[in-house]
């Protein structure tokens, strides 16, 4: 009984580390080019009371084993790279990936991050940058005297001009991708970083093999399910509640055995 109490706990512990992921999906339901998380666990050590195939007192092999676990984890947090849903925005500056294929950020350390949130701006030198001021890499300056900015499909960046002049090409967006997405670390403000985990970085232009192309006016909205994730949170829910009976009956077990003992002592 008192491995029933901190089986149970295990228990607990891993619905409320599934409720938090949960919780952190809906709160990013809205935030642009989030992915959506799910916890995965596994099951703790067993304790092999009697093997599968031992030979009994009686010369004979046990068909199956007697064993018992010690209850649950978490150990890994997977994270889901589907596309999210279009947004129909208009600003020029607004830009989405259709495809596989991230943003490349350069930080205030010199390193890249990347995202998939296409929100930028112009700051005030006319460089195009995240909304908390970061440049996209390779570098993109919009002079003062451009009219218009057009963002093909490709990639490819250009300006149009006052008085009819042609228009003038200023920069080429280039992408990058991963072997394993999943292995990208999330650092907040819609940002990854490179890990180990997942590979080495592929960079490209849009367009191009294994790369999705990029749409003007339009941004990634959040790939999170309202539906399935209120789903999981009843789910979990009624898991975290099931451990707390177990925990209750083992203790009233318990207790039983206690007033047990002390009548017959």
């Amino acid at each position: 009984m008192m491995r029933a109490l901190w089986t149970s706990a295990t228990g607990m512990q891993t619905q409320q580390f599934n409720m938090d992921v949960i919780s952190n999906n809906l709160a990013n339901v809205n935030t642009t080019g989030f992915k959506s998380s799910r916890a995965e666990f596994q099951d703790l050590l067993y304790e092999h009371i009697r093997r599968a195939g031992d030979i009994d007192s009686q010369g004979q092999q046990i068909p199956l084993g007697l064993e018992v676990g010690h209850g649950a984890k978490a150990v890994a947090t997977f994270k889901n790279f589907s596309q999210g849903d279009v947004t129909n925005t208009g600003n020029p500056l607004d830009l989405m990936v259709q495809g596989d294929g991230f943003f490349q950020i350069l930080m205030p350390d010199g390193s890249l991050q990347y995202t998939r949130d296409g929100s930028f701006n112009s700051d005030g030198n006319g460089s195009v940058v995240t909304a908390d001021g970061h440049p996209l890499d390779p570098p993109i300056t919009i002079p003062s005297e451009a009219t218009g900015v057009v963002v093909g499909t490709t990639g490819q960046v250009s300006i149009t001009l006052p008085n009819g002049q042609p228009n003038q090409v200023i920069g080429q967006i280039q992408l990058a991708r991963f072997q394993n997405e999943a292995g990208l670390e999330s650092q907040g403000q819609n940002m990854f970083s490179s890990t180990d985990a997942a590979g080495q970085v592929i960079n490209g232009a849009p367009g191009e093999a294994g790369f999705g192309t990029i749409d003007q006016g339009f941004l990634e909205a959040s790939n999170v399910s309202v539906v399935n994730e209120m789903v999981n949170l009843i789910v979990t829910q009624r898991a975290y509640e099931v451990n707390t009976e177990a925990i209750k009956a083992s203790d009233q077990m318990l207790s039983q055995a206690d007033n047990l003992t002390s009548l017959t002592s």
